[in-house]
């Protein structure tokens, strides 16, 4: 099939400058093998030095007799119509805006073979995982992590920007004598949370976990316009682990007229006993609510982040007490921040 191959000057020079240009390994090795018979080697050892089978040589030959520089460029055209044009594309598309259970299945993410099935009985293309992978990677479809959002029957988005809107502004600019804090609260687990990290090649970290999980948690206060944190732990995250934080926060301001608390919509924010002490104590106090799946609005919300970051991912403490001391030396170091109390509990 190789014997008597020869090309013309301008077939080989275009080879050369595609060789070098080209992008794609196919590409290259095609010329490549082409060229390389034609200066009188054999299919086999073509093959041979390009680390390619023999046969696949003798079929790139084989088609450039046939089909001429269509077939470098290209190494499927004799495969018959690709399976999957612009057509099939957008289906399969359209296929991952919805939700297997719209396709009659019960789990409700996508696996590469889950979405094989329903392309086969949808299209009518048969297509293997593997390919499909690629053609997504292709096309710049992601796997990703799903996002909370808040129910459509829960806020009306006008409802959910005025209010956004009318705390942003608060915060910003809030009235003499009176001051605006975030307060959230966080889980500390003893197991630890395990997270990427940098790693030698062909190694894994391991993070030893002490099997029997311990929680504590802290209720913080954050205030942008002071830069100050303060906070309370507990065991429990109950209705007086929050109660113990408003107590902080009337000692740490007794000179504000009001204390204005963003916050989002946990039960102890809202409970009876909550209630109850406000009604009592809470003269000074008022509580604004966030939208429902509006964490991002909780300025709060970046501290804690930071402090899973730098304490409890991957962390190798052997007890609770040591997890904590790390936690209170982390908040109280952070460099951002001009003051940090812990209130009493």
């Amino acid at each position: 099939m190789c014997h008597g191959f020869r090309l013309a000057r301008p077939a080989r020079l275009w080879l050369r400058r595609l060789a070098r240009k080209t992008r794609e390994a196919g590409v290259r090795v095609r010329c490549s093998v082409l060229l390389k018979v034609h200066s009188g080697m054999s299919c086999a050892a073509a093959a041979r030095a390009l680390d390619c089978a023999p046969s696949s040589a003798a079929r790139m030959v084989a088609r450039y007799r046939r089909r001429g520089e269509v077939s470098v460029i290209d190494g499927r055209v004799e495969n018959g119509a690709r399976k999957v044009d612009a057509d099939v594309a957008g289906g399969i598309l359209k296929i991952l805006e919805h939700s297997p259970p719209a396709y009659g299945y019960w789990r409700w993410s996508w696996t590469l073979e889950l979405i094989a099935k329903v392309v086969a009985r949808v299209l009518g293309v048969a297509l293997s995982a593997g390919h499909l992978g690629k053609l997504l990677h292709r096309w710049r479809v992601r796997w990703g992590r799903a996002r909370p959002v808040a129910p459509r029957w829960a806020w009306k988005a006008a409802r959910r920007a005025a209010r956004i809107t009318t705390l942003r502004r608060l915060a910003r600019k809030p009235p003499p004598g009176e001051v605006v804090v975030y307060a959230d609260e966080v889980d500390i687990h003893l197991n630890p949370k395990i997270g990427f990290d940098w790693m030698l090649p062909g190694t894994q970290r391991e993070i030893p976990t002490p099997g029997q999980n311990e929680k504590r948690y802290l209720a913080g206060a954050y205030d942008p316009a002071h830069q100050r944190l303060g906070y309370v732990a507990g065991d429990r995250k109950a209705s007086w682990l929050f109660l113990n934080l408003l107590r902080g926060l009337q000692e740490a301001y007794r000179w504000a007229r009001v204390i204005h608390v963003i916050l989002d919509n946990s039960i102890i924010h809202k409970s009876e006993l909550t209630r109850a002490w406000l009604s009592m104590h809470g003269a000074k106090l008022r509580l604004h609510f966030l939208p429902p799946y509006c964490q991002k609005e909780n300025k709060i919300e970046r501290l804690w982040l930071d402090l899973h970051a730098n304490v409890t991912r991957n962390h190798q403490c052997r007890n609770m007490a040591e997890l904590m001391a790390n936690a209170h030396r982390h908040l109280q170091t952070r460099f951002d921040l001009e003051e940090v109390l812990a209130y009493a509990a």
